[in-house]
């Protein structure tokens, strides 16, 4: 056992940079961890100015001096999100309260629907069956719905926590984004001065994450605005709701769509029934979804290397299962970086065994 550990660490590990990485990525990653929910704020505005960063470069490259492109981008930052904080969060926190009051209307006549599956079919479907189905469904959407009548005083700290974080998070995403170069300049102080296996995963990772974080902000704005004015044209009740769950069904490859089309088809049939109206909502959600598919996905993400869909659905179980929404989010970009390091870390071939003769 002793001698195979010696072999593993001889081939893996005999490079020094090699050890010094391997122990960053093992501290960074308990490190978030232990200590992520504490500094949730400080990730989230590293995240933004990450994503924002780009829109700085572009405006640089335009001839536009660096302060000013900060200050410009900045500002747009802040404009988005008191738009969404004022604008936005509002309304879909109203149309979430107006479909739980219309929940039980809606179970009701989900109820109809299930009563004559029976009658129709019944060598396939059985009345136990659909009323244990029934049952089950409406016992966890009453403790939804629950949930959603109970929010009162008892929610307080976290609104209030809440509104720290939207002051922490605009005041730590212009300080990071004012002095990114000093601090990057602190952090290789830390590093060895010879790293060039460091130097090439950071230009693989930065690319590839750079590329995927901004290029995946911009296809949830476009495909969720471009949901919320299909949906509004036609109609569509809870429109703003159902967009915003559309635009993030596109963090999670393969299964986001097809997950949100369930509440896409079920509040279209009951607002709409059996008929034309409902045919155009879904033609509509289905354009969206294809255009999103062959058309937007190519663009925004054609300098990202493909990775597997095994290697994409097996990231985001991972990765979602230890940090949540945010592993979910970042799984594409983590599962880049670790191919990235696996790809560039140094492997010493073992000695070859001594021939007839040598000692």
């Amino acid at each position: 056992m002793i001698r195979i550990l010696r072999g593993l660490a001889h081939k893996y590990f005999s490079d020094e940079e090699a050890v010094i990485l391997f122990l960053i990525l093992v501290t960074g990653t308990i490190f978030v961890i232990w200590f992520g929910a504490m500094l949730a704020p400080a990730i989230a505005s590293l995240i933004v100015a990450f994503i924002l960063q780009g829109l700085v470069t572009k405006l640089n490259g335009l001839g536009l001096p660096e302060p000013i492109s900060i200050i410009v981008v900045f500002l747009v930052f802040l404009g988005v999100l008191v738009g969404f904080i004022f604008g936005l969060l509002p309304l879909i926190w109203t149309q979430v309260s107006n479909l739980a009051g219309e929940t039980p209307r809606i179970f009701r006549e989900l109820q109809s629907y299930l009563e004559l599956l029976p009658e129709e079919y019944p060598q396939l479907v059985s009345a136990e069956a659909v009323n244990t189905l029934y049952q089950q469904v409406s016992t966890e959407v009453g403790h939804m719905t629950q949930w959603l009548v109970s929010f009162s005083l008892s929610s307080i700290p976290d609104l209030v926590a809440l509104l720290i974080y939207m002051v922490l998070v605009p005041i730590l995403v212009f300080f990071f984004l004012k002095d990114r170069e000093v601090l990057l300049s602190a952090i290789s102080r830390l590093l060895p001065s010879q790293r060039p296996m460091m130097f090439r995963i950071w230009h693989e990772v930065n690319l590839q994450c750079a590329n995927y974080v901004r290029g995946k902000a911009l296809e949830i704005l476009i495909v969720g605005g471009a949901t919320y004015i299909g949906f509004k044209f036609l109609s569509m009740p809870y429109a703003a709701l159902l967009s915003l769950l559309v635009g993030l069904s596109v963090v999670i490859p393969y299964i986001g769509a097809a997950v949100v089309t369930i509440p896409v088809a079920v509040i279209g049939l009951f607002a709409f029934g059996w008929g034309s109206h409902f045919i155009w909502v879904m033609a509509v959600y289905g354009i969206i979804q294809a255009l999103d598919g062959n058309v937007l996905v190519p663009v925004l993400f054609s300098e990202v290397n493909n990775l597997h869909p095994v290697a994409i659905i097996v990231a985001v179980l991972f990765f979602g299962g230890i940090w949540g929404l945010w592993g979910v989010f970042f799984a594409i970009p983590l599962a880049t970086m670790l191919k990235a390091v696996f790809s560039a870390w140094p492997v010493k071939e073992s000695a070859p065994p001594p021939t007839a003769g040598q000692p």
